[in-house]
């Protein structure tokens, strides 16, 4: 399971791979249209989709001619799964800091009504 979350965690480190899974999430594509909006060669975008296939988040078919590369999001899944282990944590610690900052509030005192009455009627 380690070594999935693993190569999953490491293709996502790259913005390139990042930016073609969000193209995925749209729809299928072809490896032209994905190299399309990036200032590369076609074989550097192939490696970041060779990439993207070892660690099982995205699947070329065959169309004819055309190899399209669909999202897989089931590593996606996994690794959202294995940091939501970690929300308990965060939201605990939240919690503990409102309550600490809670505690460092003055104690407000109720206002005097009648010299805040007073104070306006002097103007």
């Amino acid at each position: 399971m380690y070594e999935r979350l693993d190569a999953t965690f490491h293709a996502l480190s790259d913005p390139t791979r990042r930016a073609i899974l969000a193209r995925l999430a749209k729809g299928d594509a072809s490896v032209l249209d994905l190299a399309e909006p990036f200032d590369m060669t076609q074989p550097a975008v192939s490696k970041h989709l060779k990439v993207l296939e070892r660690a099982g988040l995205i699947a070329r078919t065959r169309d004819a001619q055309r190899r399209p590369c669909h999202l897989e999001p089931q590593p996606l899944k996994q690794a959202a799964d294995w940091l939501g282990t970690y929300r308990e944590f965060w939201e605990a610690s939240y919690s503990r800091l409102d309550e600490y900052l809670r505690e460092l509030q003055p104690k407000e005192k109720p206002r005097d009504v009648k010299k805040t009455r007073n104070h306006r009627r002097a103007r």
